[in-house]
């Protein structure tokens, strides 16, 4: 923890005074680690984020706060209002108005600072696109791959399977609407749950290690479309690309929410896809995907924890008092 001056607010900003902030496990464990290839940007999609890759590294991009300052051009109706932010973890920030998202009526700070990740699952499913009676396979029950699952539940399939190696986010994934769990060395048994409708038509690969995307190979059936949400940094993805891969014309599509898919751009913009995540939210049960809140002065000990024992963790936020 560094400790910095109150910023002041240039005439086009408002201060806001963080409530909670979200850790985005599988990126933030990446620059925790050291786990990036050289040369890369923090996030060129994020204002905030947008220097070059040098530590100490303010990062984080999920602060939900309220505005308690503003500049000299900002009107006063902003004064109080509660706001989301993709901001590094951080108790005060300025920022412009154009950067700050008003949360709706109703939702409140822990389950704004999800806005993130809701997003992600949102754009996730978007880019795979289920069919009405689609099998469907997650891979990775983090808190992307929890949502992604909540989110497919809706949708009129005919199975939904989750994999993970952590059973209390598998028991979550089934609660939240998955078929049927699998621990990753089950990979057989889900073949054999697959086996009917000779693979599954449609494969999330969530869980940002390189070994669960050669597994999604092996359980997806012919004309299977894979969609790729891990960002894997520096680690090598080696593929069995042989027979199965080759016959069964199998798809590996990758999913970014910086971006929208092409296909899309005609008739939907970020701010359409983030109000369907605002949607999202609103009705998802937080008190299970939420495990840990830390007062943001132990945020090396959240780290450590999130490090050193993931099997505990689902969400960890950082209170701010």
């Amino acid at each position: 923890m560094v400790e910095e001056a109150t910023p002041v607010p240039a005439s086009s900003e408002a201060l806001v005074e963080t409530i909670v902030s979200a850790i985005s496990p599988g990126t933030e464990m990446l620059f925790y680690r050291g786990q990036l290839p050289a040369g890369v940007s923090v996030d060129t999609a994020i204002p905030a984020l947008s220097a070059g890759l040098t530590y100490p590294l303010k990062y984080g991009y999920a602060c939900v706060g309220r505005v308690i300052g503003l500049g000299a051009d900002v009107p006063d109706q902003w004064h109080g209002r509660l706001v989301f932010a993709f901001h590094p973890h951080e108790s005060h920030f300025c920022a412009p108005l154009s950067s700050l998202l008003p949360v709706p009526l109703g939702i409140e700070p822990e389950r704004a600072s999800l806005l993130p990740n809701a997003e992600t699952a949102v754009n996730l499913v978007m880019d795979g696109a289920p069919l009405v009676g689609e099998r469907v396979v997650v891979f990775g029950l983090g808190i992307v791959g929890l949502l992604t699952t909540a989110l497919l539940a809706q949708f009129p399939l005919a199975a939904l399977y989750a994999v993970d190696p952590i059973a209390p986010r598998r028991a979550v994934a089934s609660a939240l609407g998955a078929t049927q769990t699998f621990h990753p060395a089950e990979t057989a048994s889900l073949c054999a749950s697959l086996a009917d409708s000779q693979g599954a038509d449609l494969i999330f690969e969530l869980s940002g290690q390189p070994a669960a995307l050669d597994q999604a190979v092996q359980v997806a059936g012919f004309g299977g479309r894979i969609v790729v949400g891990s960002w894997y940094g520096n680690k090598r993805a080696s593929l069995e690309l042989g027979e199965h891969f080759h016959r069964n014309r199998i798809q590996i599509v990758s999913s970014q929410v910086s971006t929208l898919a092409p296909d899309l751009t005609g008739r939907w913009t970020k701010a359409r896809r983030m109000e369907s995540a605002w949607r999202f939210l609103a009705g998802l049960p937080v008190e299970r995907l939420i495990t840990h809140r830390f007062p943001v002065e132990e945020a090396a000990d959240a780290y450590r924890l999130i490090d050193q024992q993931p099997e505990r963790t689902v969400q960890v936020i950082f209170e701010y008092r």
